[in-house]
């Protein structure tokens, strides 16, 4: 079965790629999993040249192949004005990697995504779709739609996953729609980070974030907590992991704060970078408004890192098994609360690294691969003719 991925994930040319093609984040991760249940795959992206090459990932996989569609022209509302255009620039390509293809996967939130599932939907293709955001939050008419359309559309050989987790299925309309979790870790990796942490006498404490420097990840609340946690750990230092739109104000409001000394920002590092910092750390603060299934929370429970989070999503199932802190209100109040708590005690401190390791093995990207794998099967029949 050939399977063609239809993404807005922008992607750029590499002569280190033996497809020839990289980008960043997990996207090259998943993609490289999924490649190994298909006879062959597909990427169809925007290539264009990246502002940074740090943290490139080479786009390969088993018969993994790319075709470059144009980037999209401007951001937000001038990029979903130029949409129209950038259809009839790129309907050819798009046509004829769907012509060739058996099935189609297309990831949303994203525009590519969206004209992929609704091309896929109205030539009877095969249908994959993942919803990549926060399932649980309506917040625009694109999300309501995309929501709609799943809804509506599940069963059959139309497989639709939400990226989260509930105790309640993401749809009480339809049953077929289902939660998938998200991860960028290998069994082996998870197997090399996952080592139960203890705190040692007379070490500095390191508390870290990593994340897209967004509003609404909590990291201002982070910066704001440290002077009420300066008293107990004089020599506490925060990690701020990751660049955004925010990352000037965050370095503003440490320097209003008088915390500049305790803050470093790191911006954006690498995937083995990001291990590295979150082994040398003590705890993960991740006070989110918002969130599908943060990756980086499993990073750092595969790290052993007690996590500071909030109530929302697939948070709650993650942490609330006692290896980290649920807070009910985003403050710097509370999140000073909950960080004493974790580094006030080393029994405790102990055991909820431990079980933070034991949480994070069971979301390896093979076991991902696999329960998607098994979902697809069902609905399409063999994926692989020569395997």
């Amino acid at each position: 079965m050939r399977l063609v991925v239809y993404s807005h994930k922008p992607c750029w040319k590499s002569e280190a790629s033996p497809s020839g093609y990289a980008t960043d984040g997990g996207f090259p991760m998943q993609m490289r999993a999924l490649s190994e249940l298909f006879d062959s795959t597909v990427v169809a992206a925007p290539c264009g040249e990246p502002k940074s090459r740090v943290g490139e990932m080479p786009l390969v996989g088993r018969n993994l192949s790319f075709t470059p569609l144009s980037m999209p022209r401007g951001t937000d509302g001038r990029r979903k004005l130029d949409m129209p255009w950038w259809l009839l620039r790129n309907c050819r390509v798009l046509w004829r990697e769907l012509r060739r293809a058996d099935a189609v996967h297309a990831p949303i939130p994203g525009d590519v995504g969206t004209i992929g599932m609704l091309m896929a939907f109205l030539s009877r293709r095969p249908l994959f779709v993942r919803y990549c955001g926060n399932w649980l939050i309506k917040r625009t008419m694109a999300e309501g739609f995309w929501q709609w359309f799943m809804e509506r559309f599940a069963g059959g050989r139309n497989v639709m996953l939400a990226t989260g987790g509930a105790a309640e299925p993401p749809s009480h309309r339809n049953a077929e729609v289902r939660w998938v979790f998200a991860t960028s870790l290998t069994e082996q990796e998870l197997q090399e980070c996952g080592t139960a942490r203890r705190l040692t006498e007379g070490k500095a404490r390191r508390l870290i974030i990593a994340c897209r420097q967004e509003g609404g990840k909590g990291t201002d609340q982070v910066i704001e907590s440290l002077p009420s946690l300066r008293g107990e750990f004089p020599k506490l230092i925060l990690d701020v992991v990751g660049d955004g739109s925010a990352l000037p104000k965050l370095k503003q409001l440490a320097d209003s704060r008088g915390v500049t000394g305790q803050v470093c920002f790191h911006g954006k590092v690498t995937h083995e970078r990001v291990l590295e910092l979150l082994r040398l750390s003590d705890v993960f603060c991740f006070p989110t408004a918002s969130e599908g299934f943060p990756k980086a929370v499993l990073e750092a429970l595969a790290c052993g890192l007690p996590v500071v989070t909030t109530k929302v999503s697939v948070l709650p199932q993650l942490i609330g098994n006692g290896c980290g802190v649920l807070i009910d209100e985003v403050t710097p109040t509370a999140i000073a609360r909950a960080v004493r708590s974790c580094l006030g005690d080393r029994e405790r401190y102990a055991e909820m690294s431990e079980r933070a390791v034991a949480t994070a093995k069971e979301y390896s990207i093979e076991r991902w691969r696999d329960s998607i794998g098994a979902l697809l099967e069902k609905a399409w029949g063999p994926l692989d003719n020569h395997g």
